[in-house]
């Protein structure tokens, strides 16, 4: 089996900020979209819920389809379901380089992700806040991202939990010392003041959702993220390079 490929981080070292859009106006989804590209994210999160793993219902693969004209940013999808088969060619057929599963809901994670990556995407798995950090390290030579959900799936705007940076540091640390190259992304009360604490533990990508409409403006907020981030590795003396694995091939 060839090696999976790693989401790729920024070349330029710099951590990448994914906008969610479960807080946007979803009648303007296309117009938030170009917004987020122009303020400088680095590419957009889509939350897929079916209703049956978490109980709330957001976008499927036709609103991701339509948006796709709208920006050239990377599209990720966090397929939040106990059948994500089912969304695999669609979801690779409107645009997202990577898709995101929750191993511990599924009979045969292995199957799902093999089915990722012929789809000619990017296959990660997601943790949430209580399941072990196994179901990453078992499927590690599949994956190029692990996401740590600091929050509860299925809701956005929950509180953050800062005991995941441990969870964070720990997957880092496992991924590096088995060779495999996998990005560690963090989602869940991603903001300004919770952001450096996750830098540090090793994540380099970001999935950022209130914080970007509570701020008022896009472009602010994308600053106030990217300075926190500059001021964690000016701390630590990192930068910022040390657990991304840029332009992985497919």
């Amino acid at each position: 089996m060839s090696p999976a490929p790693a989401a790729p981080a920024l070349k330029d070292g710099r951590p990448a900020l994914m906008a969610s859009l479960l807080t946007a106006d979803f009648a303007r989804l296309g117009e938030q979209c170009a917004r987020l590209e122009a303020a400088g994210v680095d590419g957009i999160h889509w939350d897929i819920m079916d209703g049956v793993a978490v109980p709330s219902l957001s976008f499927g693969p036709d609103v991701v389809a339509a948006c796709r004209p709208a920006v050239s940013l990377p599209f990720e999808a966090h397929v939040m379901s106990v059948r994500p088969e089912r969304f695999v060619a669609a979801l690779a057929e409107a645009g997202c380089e990577s898709l995101t599963i929750h191993p511990d809901w599924v009979r045969d994670p292995r199957r799902i992700l093999q089915a990722i990556r012929d789809a000619g995407m990017v296959a990660g798995v997601a943790l949430s806040p209580g399941t072990p950090v196994e179901f990453a390290e078992w499927h590690l030579d599949m994956i190029g991202l692990v996401l740590v959900l600091t929050v509860e799936p299925g809701y956005g705007g929950q509180p953050h939990l800062p005991a995941m940076a441990g969870k964070v540091a720990r997957v880092e640390e496992l991924a590096r010392r088995a060779g495999h190259p996998v990005t560690v992304e963090v989602d869940g009360g991603i903001a300004a003041d919770t952001i450096a604490a996750m830098h540090r533990a090793g994540a380099r990508r970001f999935v950022v959702g209130s914080a970007l409409w509570r701020a008022g403006s896009f472009g602010a907020a994308v600053a106030d993220l990217r300075a926190a981030c500059d001021g964690a590795d000016a701390q630590t003396g990192r930068d910022g390079r040390a657990g991304a694995m840029a332009d992985a091939d497919r």
